[in-house]
């Protein structure tokens, strides 16, 4: 881990330069400070290899609900503390979630809990059990088509993210049953989503999302519930680091992200973060 004075020395020499050298106002250092300390509160920073990581995804999720122009001045003061890094630091720097600048489109508004309840008390067992893996485990929409049946155990499901990755998700018990009335429901072979034998599309399952959601007049996306479910956790208190482990953004040996997690306090605290487990 990345102790906390390295970090503040780099903001603070960082601050020192564009305010002595490039003559910034007293207003846009502050400015500058607060979003950096801002960013460095709920970002990871570390060393792969011969290069700096640094892994804004919560912090835009934090701001997603801030407006554009809100946005994009925070994010070109992160990216201004990059350059900095890079040009007079001479540290190499790899900038994750950070896809554009004017428009966080990769980062929409959450959508509310009461609303995801509501859609789930009135869906089929096919709908509900789209929305619980989407909005439960924070999958992505090419997650949830690769499924197989092999991959899920009662407590588990196992899921091969971008990259390969690999990562164990921990099954709130509402998720485990709602699997199951499903797969008694359908009888699926291979794949808990196919149809005639053969996996469903991503274009499918996100096709049945949006109409369930649709019949509430509400507009929704398998995006938006991945980062609903991230929004929501935090939201309840849950630690920023295990929300990352679920999401798949850190970088760390797979077979070990959850090594003994049955009997941890990270699993009994993601339980009780969750929303679903107070519904």
């Amino acid at each position: 881990m990345i102790r906390s004075d390295f970090i503040d020395g780099l903001i603070d020499s960082f601050l020192s330069y564009i305010s002595d050298i490039r003559g910034y106002s007293e207003t846009s250092v502050l400015t500058y400070k607060i979003v950096l300390r801002e960013t460095f509160k709920v970002s990871e920073f570390y060393e792969d290899g011969d290069r700096w990581v640094l892994d804004i995804t919560l912090y835009r999720i934090e701001i997603a609900s801030n407006n554009k122009k809100t946005i994009a001045k925070k994010l070109s003061a992160i990216h201004s503390f990059v350059s900095y890094l890079e040009n007079q630091r001479e540290m190499s720097i790899k900038l994750i979630a950070d896809e554009s600048v004017k428009v966080p489109q990769t980062l929409p508004k959450p959508i509310e809990e009461r609303y995801i309840l509501e859609v789930l008390n009135d869906s089929t067992i096919e709908e509900r059990t789209i929305v619980l893996l989407l909005y439960g485990l924070g999958l992505r929409i090419s997650e949830l088509s690769s499924i197989k049946l092999e991959l899920l155990k009662e407590e588990w499901l196992e899921v091969r993210g971008k990259g390969g990755k690999v990562r164990q998700l921990p099954m709130l018990p509402i998720i485990h049953r709602s699997i199951e009335l499903y797969k008694k429901s359908y009888n699926p072979k291979i794949y808990l989503f196919e149809k005639r034998g053969v996996a469903m599309s991503d274009s499918q399952l996100r096709y049945i999302l949006t109409k369930c959601f649709k019949s509430k007049g509400i507009k929704a996306t398998p995006h938006q519930l991945r980062h609903s479910f991230a929004t929501h956790l935090l939201n309840s208190g849950a630690r920023i680091s295990d929300v990352s482990e679920l999401l798949g953004h850190t970088t760390m040996a797979t077979t070990q992200i959850y090594t003994k997690l049955a009997e941890s306090k990270k699993l009994k605290e993601y339980q009780e973060s969750h929303p679903l487990m107070r519904s």
